[in-house]
């Protein structure tokens, strides 16, 4: 599990710190030229540096936050959702720009970057608060990820697909430490994610 690497491989040392920030909604951001609205999309997949990395990658996503999402605790911790039972998973902020993507390009991100068939957590973290799940806001967003499991099932032979789907209702930021830590920790990041085979288990499944 990732604790695990925390110990034995990464030898970090955490400092937890609530963060009471609420995100939701459409960004409007203001540049010299004109207005663009980002709207927000809703995942967990897992470890958040992972899918903090995988969907930086996609064009018109502007940015992605980790962070808690789908419990009953307010303002939780790293160390309560990962030790306790909060009901939180480990969850995403998509930030993109709609003229460029779309929640239906960034939902096939999301599943070719997740095992949907382990009700168990994701790779080497196991546990409530590593399990998948797709967030809905709204129907439109709802029928798009029935549809999309329909196909996948269809993909794999009916094999059945576990993965949550959850209506949103708030998303609690990461402590500071955990925000593009694939970037600012690279070469930790890279010794958990070898240790997990997180790319060799999604090329068995996807390629």
């Amino acid at each position: 599990m990732k604790k695990l690497f925390f110990i034995i491989i990464l030898t970090i040392n955490c400092y937890f710190a609530s963060n009471s920030l609420v995100l939701s909604g459409v960004l409007s951001v203001t540049t010299a030229d004109s207005k663009v609205e980002y709207k927000k999309a809703y995942f967990a997949g897992g470890c958040f540096w992972c899918m903090e990395e995988s969907f930086d990658k996609v064009k018109g996503v502007t940015k992605s936050i980790s962070g808690y999402s789908g419990g009953h605790i307010k303002n939780p911790t790293y160390k309560q959702v990962v030790y306790k039972d909060t009901g939180h998973v480990e969850a995403i902020a998509v930030y993109y720009d709609p003229k460029v993507t779309s929640y239906e390009e960034l939902l096939k991100v999301f599943w070719v970057n997740i095992d949907p068939f382990d009700a168990n957590g994701q790779f080497c973290d196991k546990g409530k608060s590593y399990r998948s799940v797709v967030f809905y806001e709204n129907l439109k967003q709802k029928k798009l990820i029935k549809n999309s499991i329909i196909n996948i099932e269809k993909k794999f032979n009916k094999e059945k697909v576990v993965t949550l789907v959850w209506e949103f209702e708030k998303f609690y930021p990461a402590e500071d430490y955990h925000q593009d830590y694939y970037q600012k920790n690279f070469l930790r990041y890279l010794a958990y994610k070898s240790g997990c085979q997180r790319e060799e288990i999604l090329n068995k499944i996807w390629n």
